[in-house]
């Protein structure tokens, strides 16, 4: 009985779920890149442009609250102003800017050592009765580094557990879980809070151009949502997993598994001064704010409010909130001799960057001809009238989003692609019902995580497929599927729940954040 068991979880995937899987892998392998869906989607515009500028609509634009009229964007006029306007319409795109900014700070935190020293304490110190928990939690916490969760969270805890006498994939199915399905669950501010932002704030505009959103929008459920993570992880984990993989043998060669190398006594003075001059910073920073006169206040002030210096330079903070405990780091752990170091780590770090680059290129381009032809109020305006007629109560809606934004995760697998390309319809079409650009935003990244982990077409799948076969030789990706699976329908139908009773409570998204519009 054992044998067959385990000989049908490490066989190739079988069953209609399956069946469906290698279906949307072959499919989604068919796509072309991000880069040149935006390139396409931008000359499909230009085309509907022509084809809509002589219909005329009785639509009322809520910007000039008149009739509305698509632009056409292959006249003459038009062409010589897009090649005229070409490289400013790139240079100030909004995420840009904020995603680079943003990732100096963390490439010198993850180049230095300091955050891949704290997630080794973090493990190390962590008793075996917790230990799925905390895997978890750090794997989390690792988002705030852009591959530290999949280059060492994942392989370490299939060390640890391995070395704690437990089945070894059920560590990396746990991290994974973690670092992947709750991808959009963290209580640590990280770069990708102002890049969603960036996206919502530029959507949001097709229909109000005044619209501001905070770069902390989400704070407060992306915050709360990393408990709902790790106990529901815990609880498949522990009860579902691994009981599981008990007929699953470890035949891999354990004499050639990667050692969990602790963190030397130098490697720990370091993060210890580190961290400590993070908190002073963070102390003093507290303190400035706090005064009836502090300079980072608004004219009326107000902290909280969107004129508010400090509102305005949360993503620098961000980055001050990496770059100085990581360069601290360096210095005292030795792994930066020189300034020249630090830089180098900035400069690894933007090497990094380059994909996201080229893809913002073509995006910003997409972007901004969907809302100079008008196609995007249109279609907003449109969809909303659609759903108004249905009278699908708003919690319906939102929960119609995150499903549709998990199935076309399945395809296209970048965050900020996937919201780039959804952004744009959702985002005016939802405020058009009177649903906030902050709840659309929440929704979306309920939907963006929950399937990460089943997607054979998210970029570290196949990596951690080999990490499972250094302790499981017959791994495939039917098996880590398989093994994925419960992560995600349970991430799916209980995050969704949980953020509709989020939402049905009043709780606050997040700063400045709201549940309605209008």
């Amino acid at each position: 009985m054992n044998n067959n068991n385990g000989d049908q979880q490490g066989a190739a995937p079988g069953g209609a779920i399956a069946r469906f899987l290698n279906t949307i892998e072959r499919v989604g392998n068919k796509l072309p890149d991000p880069a040149m869906i935006f390139l396409f989607a931008m000359l499909l515009i230009w085309v509907l442009s022509w084809a809509f500028s002589g219909v005329t609509f009785d639509v009322i634009d809520p910007r000039t609250k008149a009739p509305i009229v698509v632009n056409n964007l292959l006249t003459g006029q038009a062409l010589a102003g897009f090649l005229a306007s070409m490289v400013t319409t790139f240079t100030s795109f909004a995420p840009l800017g904020v995603v680079l900014v943003a990732m100096l700070g963390v490439g010198v935190a993850e180049h230095s050592g300091y955050i891949n020293t704290g997630i080794k304490l973090m493990l190390k110190r962590t008793p075996k009765a917790l230990l799925t928990p905390m895997v978890i939690l750090v794997g989390i916490v690792s988002h705030t580094a852009t591959d530290a969760g999949y280059v060492l969270v994942i392989p370490l805890a299939g060390v640890i557990f391995y070395a704690m006498g437990r089945h070894p994939l059920a560590g990396i199915a746990a991290a994974f879980a973690g670092v992947s399905g709750g991808f959009s669950a963290n209580f640590i501010p990280s770069g990708i809070d102002p890049l969603l932002q960036s996206f919502t704030q530029s959507a949001a505009q097709i229909i109000d151009p005044s619209m501001e959103v905070n770069p902390l929008n989400n704070y407060y459920f992306t915050s709360l949502s990393s408990i709902f993570i790790v106990l529901v992880g815990w609880y498949i984990t522990d009860k579902i997993i691994e009981p599981r993989l008990k007929s699953s043998e470890v035949d891999g060669n354990t004499d050639e598994l990667p050692a969990f190398d602790q963190a030397t006594g130098k490697e720990k003075k370091a993060f210890l001064i580190a961290t400590g001059v993070m908190l002073a910073g963070l102390a003093l920073l507290a303190y400035v704010a706090s005064l009836d006169t502090s300079p980072l206040r608004a004219k009326n002030g107000n902290l909280a409010d969107f004129s508010a210096p400090i509102m305005q330079s949360i993503v620098p903070l961000i980055f001050l909130l990496f770059w100085i405990p990581g360069a601290v780091y360096g210095f005292v752990a030795g792994t930066f001799k020189s300034s020249k170091d630090m830089i180098m780590a900035m400069t690894k770090s933007m090497e990094g960057m380059a994909y996201y680059i080229v893809m913002a290129f073509f995006c910003a381009l997409f972007i901004a001809a969907f809302a100079q032809s008008n196609l995007g109020a249109l279609l907003a305006i449109e969809g909303a009238a659609v759903l108004k007629s249905m009278s699908l109560p708003s919690g319906v809606t939102i929960v119609g989003i995150i499903f549709l934004t998990a199935f076309v995760n399945l395809f296209v697998g970048s965050s900020s692609a996937k919201w780039a390309l959804l952004g744009p319809i959702f985002v005016p079409m939802l405020m058009q019902l009177n649903i906030s650009p902050d709840l659309t935003q929440a929704a979306y990244r309920v939907g963006d995580s929950s399937s990460n982990i089943i997607t054979p077409l998210m970029p570290y799948f196949p990596l951690v497929v080999v990490y499972c076969q250094k302790y499981v030789k017959n791994t495939g990706i039917g098996t880590l599927i398989a093994m994925m699976l419960p992560y995600s329908i349970a991430f799916l139908v209980g995050w969704s729940l949980f953020l509709l009773a989020y939402w049905g409570l009043g709780i606050p998204l997040g700063i400045q954040a709201s549940y309605t519009y209008g």
